[in-house]
Order: C-alpha cells, then sequence, then structure tokens
C-alpha cells in the first residue's frame, strides 16, 4: 500500500511539474505576443513620422533655376513656385526650341512644373 502510495504521489508530482511547465510557456509566449505587438505599434509611429518629414523636406527643398532662366521670367514678371503652361510656353516663345526644352527641364528638376 505504501508503494502504491508513492507511485501515485511520483505520478501527481509530475502531473503538477507538467502543468506548471505549460502555464510557464503560455506564460512567457504572451509576453513575447505582447511585446512584438509593441514593436509593431512602435515601428508604425516611426514609420508615420518619417512619411511626415519626408513631406516636410520635399515642401521646403530649394528650389532654385539658373541666372539665365530667373532673369527670363523676372523680364516677364513671372514669379511664384508654380507656373501655368499657358504663360510660361508665351514667356519662353522668344527662345529656340533647344533653350525651352532646357529651361522646362530645368524648372521640372527644380518642381515648378509638373
Amino acid at each position: 500500500m505504501d508503494t502504491q502510495q508513492e507511485m501515485l504521489n511520483a505520478k501527481v508530482d509530475r502531473i503538477v511539474a507538467a502543468v506548471e511547465e505549460s502555464i510557464t510557456q503560455t506564460s512567457d509566449q504572451h509576453q513575447g505576443e505582447a511585446a512584438g505587438a509593441e514593436l509593431r505599434e512602435r515601428l508604425a509611429g516611426l514609420e508615420k513620422s518619417n512619411a511626415e518629414l519626408k513631406a516636410q523636406a520635399s515642401r521646403l527643398a530649394r528650389k532654385t533655376l539658373s541666372p539665365v532662366v530667373s532673369g527670363l521670367l523676372a523680364k516677364h514678371e513671372i514669379e511664384g513656385e508654380r507656373f501655368e503652361a499657358a504663360v510660361l510656353d508665351k514667356t519662353l516663345a522668344t527662345l529656340s526650341v533647344e533653350q525651352r526644352m532646357a529651361v522646362k527641364a530645368e524648372m521640372a528638376r527644380a518642381g515648378m512644373i509638373d
């Protein structure tokens, strides 16, 4: 009878140990999932901040033109950061085709026309 009691106690101890180990593993898994969710949230926040900073940098980017183009635009009293196609074509009409293409390419590079 004592032997049977000891065997039952040993089985109970093993079952208790298995249950405790299972609880520990489940707890560790939940902590890992929580940490993963926290990291995903942080990543999303950083990506949003990065996108906002890139947008701000593109708005604040310096848009410069060569002195020739600036002079040509000033001569025809055209100012601003964006230009209408009709006004720009009228302004550049006195230039050769190659010069117009060069001016428009430079303005496109500066983000002043599409």
